[in-house]
């Protein structure tokens, strides 16, 4: 990897405090955590498919999310999760053709991880968690990946985001 600038820092330290602010807001907590998972924050997993930095800033950002969770484990096996997600995010292809594949990784990935984490501690089936976890992070990435198609045509944002 290399060096980080101070400005490098500071976008990651933003991103995953973004994360961290989304996901434990008044309001979109309640839908964050448990079996029924729209973590509206989980729309930040597109970024590394644009630059792999801020894979860091996820899991980061997931780690300190999870410490509000139900259950502590979630601070490990959901970043887990969110780590390889970022992984298999930046094995694709950055051309915007393969956006769509992001919310697919993320929904396979989250729905398997969390999904058992879940059914071990809350001891609901494991494929009702799957389930329910993989739809909430298809919903959200999709829209996302919706959103980042069309801001990404806008020669500014698309130079930040890179």
């Amino acid at each position: 990897m290399n060096k980080l600038k101070t400005r490098d820092i500071t976008q990651l330290a933003i991103i995953a405090a973004l994360y961290v602010a989304v996901t434990a807001a008044p309001g979109l907590s309640a839908f964050s955590y448990g079996p029924v998972q729209f973590r509206v924050s989980e729309i930040l997993m597109l970024l590394p498919f644009f630059n792999h930095k801020y894979s860091w800033s996820l899991i980061i950002g997931c780690f300190i999310s999870n410490i509000f969770s139900v259950t502590a484990i979630d601070m490990i096996v959901g970043t887990l999760a969110t780590s390889v997600a970022c992984y298999l995010i930046t094995l694709v292809p950055s051309k915007m053709k393969w956006i769509w594949t992001v919310p697919v990784i993320c929904a396979v990935v989250n729905g398997i991880i969390v999904g058992a984490e879940l059914h071990f501690v809350l001891k609901i089936p494991f494929w009702i968690n799957a389930g329910s976890v993989a739809l909430g992070e298809v919903v959200v990435v999709a829209i996302g990946a919706a959103i980042f198609y069309f801001l990404m045509k806008n020669r500014n944002f698309s130079k930040l985001i890179n």
